[in-house]
């Protein structure tokens, strides 16, 4: 079993990355292997809504030169994903968004990629922000039919300089928590393969109210 840790920051060691390496140290614990996808120190290219993806069946963005298509492919091989972020004005960081937005796009538009694996969120801050950066991060994880791992507070961890967030006692209790709770589900999730059905998939209802 494994988890995908991806890093949005663009300091590849800094608090985001402490954030998830303190959830790394759970999963390791819990015998599962772990591994942290940087996508925040490079521009990644956002998402333009041209639907080639959908027509494609491809399981690719018709942009490839950046970390989105190394990305999916990690994130479908995983059976959990776990997202973190840094806080740039109160939101998720430009480049993960746009990692997000089209990942997440991508495997809408070929079967649900990313359906039924086990998913959280951590937010790294310096001061406030954390829980909308939160709220985004975990809208890509309930929209397609992931399984959103909680833990015992919001998984916001706060700090300045890279480090600074293992002061941050409670935040991280948070995220060690939820790290547990999600390496209980991934085992359940396993251990039901087979005896438990899944639900099947459903095509997707689309409308507008323009009339």
């Amino acid at each position: 079993m494994k988890v995908l840790g991806i890093n949005g920051s663009p300091h590849a060691e800094g608090n985001t990355f402490t954030a998830l390496s303190i959830a790394g140290e759970i999963f390791a614990q819990e015998s599962i292997e772990f591994e942290i996808f940087n996508v925040g120190m490079k521009a990644v290219q956002g998402c333009t809504g041209c639907g080639a993806c959908g027509k494609k069946k491809n399981e690719e963005c018709i942009f490839k030169k950046d970390v989105v298509n190394e990305g999916i492919q990690k994130m479908k091989a995983a059976d959990g994903i776990i997202f973190g972020s840094p806080v740039h004005f109160a939101g998720i960081g430009g480049n993960m968004k746009s990692f997000c937005d089209r990942t997440f796009f991508v495997a809408s538009n070929n079967g649900g990629l990313f359906r039924h694996k086990v998913g959280a969120s951590v937010a790294a801050v310096r001061r406030s922000g954390g829980v909308t950066t939160l709220d985004q991060l975990n809208h890509f994880i309930t929209y397609s039919e992931m399984v959103l791992a909680s833990g015992n507070y919001w998984n916001v961890i706060h700090g300045r300089t890279p480090g600074e967030a293992e002061q941050d006692t409670e935040g991280s209790q948070a995220i060690e928590v939820t790290a547990q709770n999600m390496a209980w589900l991934i085992k359940l999730i396993e251990n039901g393969k087979g005896v438990v059905p899944e639900p099947n998939p459903v095509n997707k209802v689309f409308m507008h109210f323009i009339r």
